[in-house]
C-alpha cells in the first residue's frame, strides 16, 4: 500500500507539525515499538509518548530500527507531575533523552499542570532553559485552565505554542479554543474519539456513510477543520491505517455544524477532569 502524506501546521515560532499523530497513551511497552513502526511505515511522522506512559524506550527503538531518519518524524513527550520543578524537570528531561536515544525531541510537554503555582512556574521555567539550548525544539503544555495559560502569558517569557488537552465533539473546548486562538497557540486533542463513544453516533454515522467513510475518519476530519492537532490511538494495524486515510474528503460547513450542535447537547454525558486537580492524579491519559 503506498504511503500517505499528512499536512503539517506552522506554530507561532515557525516550527512545522503534522495534524495527526499517533497517540500510545496505555499502550503496554512490550507493545509500542511494533505499534509506532507499523505507523511509520503507512505514513505516521508524529509519536506522541509520555514519560508516564513507559513507552519511550519503545518509541527510540522504532526510530532507530526505522529507514526514516530522525528529522523526518516528530516526537511528542510530556513531562511526569512527580518530576515537576526546575531541577527537577532538567533531570527528568535527560533521563526522557536517554530512553528515546536522541538529542532532542520535537515538542516537550508539561503532562498536568499542578496546584503549586510556583510549582508550574519553576517547571514552565526549566522548559523554557530546554528550549534555548535546543534539546526541544518547541514546547507547550497540556491539559491547563485558562487561568494557567494567562498566568503563563502574564509570568513567563515564552509562551506555549500548543495546548493539548481532551477535546472531541462532546467535550469542545470552545471557551479555551477561543483563548489559544487570541494566543495563537495550536490545540491538540487527546482522546480525539471520546474513548469511542462516539463510534456508536447515528449522526456521525450517516455523515460517515455519505462520504463513504468510517465514523471515525469522520470525526477525525471535523478534528482537521476545525485546525486542531488530533492524536488517536489503536493497537491494530487496520485502525492506524484508516485512522490517517482522512485527507482525501471534505466535510460541508452543515456537516461540521452537524457534529458540533447535536453534540454539543449531549455534552454532559462525557466529562473530564478539571485540570486544577493535576497535583495528586495518578491518571496518565492525554
Amino acid at each position: 500500500m503506498p504511503e500517505l502524506t499528512i499536512p503539517n501546521i506552522t506554530l507561532h515560532d515557525g516550527v512545522e507539525i503534522p495534524q495527526l499523530g499517533l497517540g500510545i497513551v496505555h499502550v503496554p511497552p512490550e507493545e509500542a515499538q511494533g505499534l509506532v513502526e507499523r505507523a511509520l511505515d503507512v505514513g505516521y511522522r508524529h509519536i506522541d509518548t509520555a514519560a508516564s506512559y513507559r513507552s519511550e524506550a519503545a518509541v527510540g527503538a522504532a526510530l532507530a530500527a526505522s529507514d526514516l531518519s530522525r528529522e523526518e518524524v516528530f516526537v511528542t513527550t510530556r513531562l511526569w507531575n512527580a518530576e515537576q520543578e526546575y531541577d527537577s524537570t532538567l533531570k527528568a528531561f535527560e533521563a526522557t533523552l536517554s530512553r528515546l536515544g536522541c538529542e532532542r525531541v520535537d515538542l516537550c510537554l508539561i503532562h498536568w499542570p499542578v496546584l503549586s503555582e510556583s510549582r508550574s512556574l519553576n517547571t514552565w521555567r526549566a522548559s523554557e532553559r530546554i528550549l534555548e539550548e535546543g534539546r526541544a525544539r518547541t514546547i507547550g503544555v497540556s491539559n491547563c485552565r485558562i487561568e494557567d495559560l494567562e498566568r503563563l502569558e502574564v509570568e513567563t517569557d515564552t509562551r506555549p505554542t500548543v495546548h493539548q488537552v481532551e477535546l472531541h465533539s462532546r467535550s469542545q473546548q470552545v471557551e479555551l479554543r477561543r483563548l489559544h486562538a487570541e494566543y495563537r497557540i495550536a490545540t491538540g486533542a487527546w482522546s480525539p474519539l471520546a474513548q469511542g463513544v462516539l463510534l456508536a453516533d447515528e449522526t456521525i454515522g450517516e455523515i460517515a456513510v455519505h462520504h463513504g467513510k468510517s465514523p471515525a475518519q469522520a470525526i477525525l476530519r471535523w478534528h482537521v477543520q476545525l485546525g486542531n492537532i488530533a492524536i488517536p490511538k489503536s493497537v491494530t494495524a487496520e485502525r492506524i491505517r484508516e485512522n490517517i486515510e482522512i485527507f482525501d474528503f471534505e466535510l460541508s460547513e452543515e456537516e461540521m455544524a452537524t457534529i458540533s450542535e447535536a453534540d454539543a447537547a449531549m455534552a454532559t454525558e462525557h466529562t473530564v477532569l478539571p485540570a486544577s486537580s493535576g497535583a495528586g492524579r495518578t491518571r496518565t491519559g492525554g
